[in-house]
């Protein structure tokens, strides 16, 4: 059988990789510095550090016909995989719709966000190539340009994939616990600013897995974007889970742009990418939104994450006086 080894494989992106990959009857190998968060009957877990040399050649060395490279944040983290890519039929990199901008240089971590046009192709300007602190605002995309450079410039097959808002089963900081808190709770009412209608393009974990897995069939160097068949917004989300949950609430939709009622999805104009070229390939979603991110819901009903208590009081405060 065909050996897929995923590099920071222990979360949403791993499993749902895994998952794909042997059921297409490949050998699934998934590495971490801990054990997966998810398990998946018939992947390994190989306890490794992405940092450490050694580690990434004692997980490389017996060869890999697929390197799925999820926690690839700097050049010299790319850097340290060159010398094994002659045992490596084809490469895929994690890299990230943060490292797009508009006309004005803006990007998704700028103050106030970034304005696009229209739905983004992977021709749009990126940010430079920096070597900042890669845990901040400021330098995360920078430092994922650097690191799908020294990629793209290896001579190496190498797909690198943008993904934006991700979701699925695993997830270390799930955004869509925004609105499963909420129906745990039994919240009578949901607040949105800016009426729900801020947008961030969804990508779920099983969509990624599937362009993997078209990626892998066609071994080549490109860049593509990742991301779900549709782009809800902030409300259609909203609905989405409280549906799913079986749960009704009145909808309290506001026109301010916040901090009551502010969502992870909550940009306006919109963020959505063009996944053209992705079809292109040959890439076939696994589902859209609704159907996707059904199992993480149910995932974080049972595995709650350790995130502070969202603040109802100002929700309350807020009922009470709209009712006066």
């Amino acid at each position: 059988m065909p050996r897929a080894l995923v590099l920071g494989g222990t979360g949403q992106v791993g499993a749902a990789v895994a998952r794909r990959l042997l059921a297409a009857c490949w050998d699934v190998d998934l590495t971490g510095r801990n054990p997966p968060r998810v398990e998946v009957d018939g992947a390994r877990f190989l306890r490794s550090d992405r940092t450490d040399p050694d580690d990434l050649r004692a997980a490389i060395e017996r060869g890999v016909d697929l390197l799925v490279d999820n926690v690839c944040y700097t050049a010299a983290h790319a850097k340290l995989l060159l010398s094994h890519l002659d045992r490596v039929g084809s490469t895929v990199m994690l890299s990230s719709k943060a490292v797009y901008v508009d006309e004005e240089g803006r990007h998704s971590n700028s103050p106030g966000g970034p304005s696009f046009r229209g739905p983004i192709r992977e021709t749009q300007p990126t940010l430079p190539p920096g070597d900042m602190p890669y845990d901040s605002p400021e330098g995360y995309g920078p430092n994922k340009v650097a690191a799908e450079r020294v990629f793209l410039e290896s001579g190496h097959p190498v797909t690198i994939l943008r993904p934006s808002k991700v979701h699925g089963e695993g997830a270390e900081s799930p955004r869509e616990w925004f609105f499963v808190k909420r129906v745990l709770d039994c919240r009578p009412a949901v607040l949105l600013a800016r009426r729900g209608a801020g947008t961030d393009h969804t990508t779920a974990a099983a969509n990624i897995a599937a362009l993997i897995e078209a990626a892998a069939a066609k071994p080549g160097t490109r860049i593509l974007n990742a991301a779900d068949p549709d782009a809800p917004s902030g409300l259609e989300i909203a609905r989405t889970i409280a549906r799913h949950l079986g749960h009704d609430w009145d909808e309290v939709l506001l026109d301010e742009a916040g901090p009551l009622g502010r969502h992870p999805w909550d940009r306006l104009p919109p963020i959505v990418l063009d996944t053209t070229a992705a079809t292109e390939l040959g890439y076939v979603p696994a589902g859209n939104y609704a159907t996707t991110v059904a199992a993480a819901v149910d995932w974080l009903v049972v595995n709650p994450p350790a995130i502070p208590d969202f603040d109802y009081a100002a929700e309350d405060r807020y009922l009470r006086a709209a009712c006066a």
